[in-house]
């Protein structure tokens, strides 16, 4: 209890290595950046150095039993979890509990690969975004009321009804990667929204990603994801937040 989360990222890290490990009080977030990704601002830096919190907040900033499709349902057993059910033809959302208007928020969703199928998106939503669709399709981004990282296909979506051409990609490849193709998304990713610059983005993979979406100040934002895949679980654990005085 009360241990920093930047020292459990070390301490994993050492693991990794094969160096010294410490018994871990909790799954890091994400791994050390080892020099690798954009550089963390010194907010978010500060908030992943604070210490979590507690179960009670983490229900608090939980998914929402009320605001979600009928395809999908809040597990009992773990409050965190939501568990979709095997409807063919469908596309189903939930958002979470508390929106968000200031100051700067992370949280890390939890999804496994091989339960993704062909669109999981993740990214935030106003309440007006829909909650379901017919077929299968990226629900999250599809209209103005949405922001989407489609993990699958490494594209981002806001409003994609009302444009044309290719989404952008996302993470963009440095210069200094070899990797070809499409970022392979581990099955836990940090989202980092922050509400007084008015930016989204995201870590994972050991280093931040970079900021995906820009322009969002002045509106009122909820997490959320679009899923397709029968009995699939998605957990969204909030981190911590900072006001705009840090």
């Amino acid at each position: 209890m009360g241990q920093r989360l930047s020292a459990v990222v070390k301490s994993a890290a050492e693991e990794e290595r094969g160096g010294p490990g410490v018994a871990l009080a909790f799954r890091p977030a994400f791994l050390p950046l080892r020099g690798r990704g954009r550089p963390l601002s010194p907010r978010l830096e500060l908030l992943l150095d604070m210490p979590p919190v507690g179960r009670a907040s983490q229900l608090h900033y939980a998914w929402n039993p009320n605001d979600r499709s009928l395809n999908l349902f809040i597990k009992d057993e773990d409050k965190l979890t939501f568990h979709r059910h095997p409807v063919a033809q469908s596309t189903d959302c939930v958002r979470g509990k508390v929106g968000f208007t200031r100051g700067l928020h992370a949280w890390t969703i939890r999804w496994p690969v091989r339960q993704r199928g062909t669109h999981a998106v993740i990214g935030v939503a106003t309440s007006l975004a829909p909650l379901h669709a017919v077929g299968y399709t990226a629900l999250v981004g599809s209209d103005a009321e949405s922001w989407g990282w489609d993990l699958g296909r490494g594209k981002l979506y806001h409003d994609r009804k009302s444009q044309t051409g290719a989404a952008p990609s996302y993470p963009q490849t440095e210069e200094e990667e070899d990797d070809e193709g499409v970022f392979s998304v581990p099955e836990e990713v940090l989202v980092v929204l922050d509400m007084d610059e008015g930016t989204l983005g995201f870590c994972a993979d050991g280093r931040f990603l970079g900021v995906a979406f820009r322009g969002l100040k002045g509106k009122k934002l909820y997490p959320i994801v679009s899923a397709v895949w029968g009995h699939c679980e998605v957990t969204m654990t909030y981190v911590n937040g900072l006001d705009r005085k840090c």
